[in-house]
C-alpha cells in the first residue's frame, strides 16, 4: 500500500526503478544481508521514519519508497512531506515506513543513499535560486551528472526550484569551443548546425569573448552561452544582443558569484556544481518502538 505524495512534480518510476534495483543488488553482494538475516527472525514487522538531521529541501521520497517495496511489495509508505518541501526543523519526519523488518533493514542504506543525495541536489539548487530571485535569471543544470542518475538529478534540480538544460546530446545543438576549433570557426559551425537542425530544434553556441559574440550575432543563433566571461563583459554582451537571442552564463557559478552574474541581465545561469558537487542532506532512518 502507498499514500500517494501530494506534489506537482512527478518522475515516472520506470525512469529509476532499474537504478534502485541495481543498487540493492550491489549492496546484497553474493550472500545477501547476513547481519539482518542472523539477528531478525522472519515474519517480524517494523515501523520507522525518515527524518533529515539538518534543514533542507526534500527530494526522492518515491525513490526511497521503491527500495523498500522491491523487498516487500506489501510495504506501507506514508508521505509526511512531498518532494520540493523545505524542512526547517531538524528531525522532522518526512516519511513513515511499515513493512517486513528484514526488508526495512536491508533496504535502509539504499533508500537513504538516494534520498540524501537527491535532497542535497535540491537543497543546493534552492540556495542558488534564492540569491538570484531578484533577477530574471533562471538557475539551470547541465549534463555533469552521475552516470545513470541523470533523470533523478535533473528532477532534484526542479524540486529545488531550478530548471533543466539538455537531458542528452540529442535534445538540442550546443556548439562548444572544441566544436568550433575542429569545424574551423563560428560561422562554419553555425551554418553546419542550421543545415541539419529540424524546425523544433534550438541551436546554442558558446563564446569566450565579445569578439566571438559579434560573429554569432552576424550569423544568428537561438541561444548564446557566455563561458567564463566576467559579469561586466556579460552585461555588454546582453546589450549587444538586445533581445535577439537568449543568453546563458556558465563557468564556476557559485553562491558567491551567482548574484553578480545574474545581475548582468542574462536569462540563465547554468551550474554543474548543483549536480556533481552538492553535499548530501543527511537523512536518517529511525525505528519507532512500541
Amino acid at each position: 500500500m502507498t499514500d500517494r505524495p501530494k506534489t506537482d512534480l512527478f518522475l515516472n518510476p520506470l525512469l529509476f526503478e532499474a537504478a534502485v534495483r541495481a543498487a540493492i543488488e550491489e549492496d546484497l553482494g553474493r550472500a545477501g544481508d547476513i547481519t539482518t538475516e542472523a539477528c531478525i527472525p522472519p515474519g517480524m514487522k517494523a515501523t520507522a521514519v525518515l527524518a533529515p538531521r539538518k534543514p533542507g529541501v526534500i527530494c526522492g521520497l518515491t525513490v526511497a519508497e521503491t527500495a523498500f517495496r522491491l523487498l516487500d511489495p506489501q510495504a506501507r509508505f506514508e508521505h509526511l512531506a512531498k518532494d520540493g518541501d523545505e524542512i526547517t526543523i531538524p528531525r522532522t519526519p518526512v516519511a513513515r515506513i511499515s513493512c517486513d523488518a528484514r526488508a526495512l533493514l536491508t533496504a535502509e542504506r539504499t533508500a537513504l543513499n538516494f534520498v540524501s543525495h537527491l535532497s542535497g541536489v535540491a537543497t543546493m539548487t534552492s540556495k542558488l535560486v534564492a540569491v538570484t530571485k531578484h533577477t530574471k535569471a533562471k538557475v539551470i543544470c547541465t549534463r555533469k551528472t552521475t552516470p545513470n542518475l541523470r533523470a533523478l538529478e535533473k528532477y532534484a534540480v526542479r524540486c529545488g526550484g531550478g530548471m533543466n538544460h539538455r537531458f542528452g546530446l540529442d535534445d538540442a545543438f550546443l556548439i562548444k569551443d572544441n566544436h568550433i576549433a575542429v569545424c574551423g570557426g563560428i560561422r562554419q559551425a553555425l551554418q553546419a548546425a542550421k543545415a541539419r537542425a529540424g524546425h523544433l530544434v534550438k541551436i546554442e553556441i558558446e563564446v569566450d569573448d565579445l569578439e566571438q559574440l559579434k560573429e554569432v550575432i552576424a550569423e544568428g543563433a537561438d541561444v548564446v552561452l557566455f563561458d567564463n566571461m566576467s559579469p561586466q563583459d556579460m552585461r555588454k554582451g546582453v546589450e549587444m544582443i538586445a533581445g535577439r537571442m537568449k543568453t546563458e552564463a556558465s563557468g564556476g557559478i557559485s553562491l558567491d558569484s551567482a548574484r553578480e552574474v545574474a545581475e548582468s541581465g542574462v536569462d540563465m545561469l547554468s551550474s554543474g556544481a548543483i549536480t556533481h558537487s552538492a553535499p548530501i542532506l543527511d537523512i536518517g532512518l529511525d525505528i519507532e518502538i512500541g
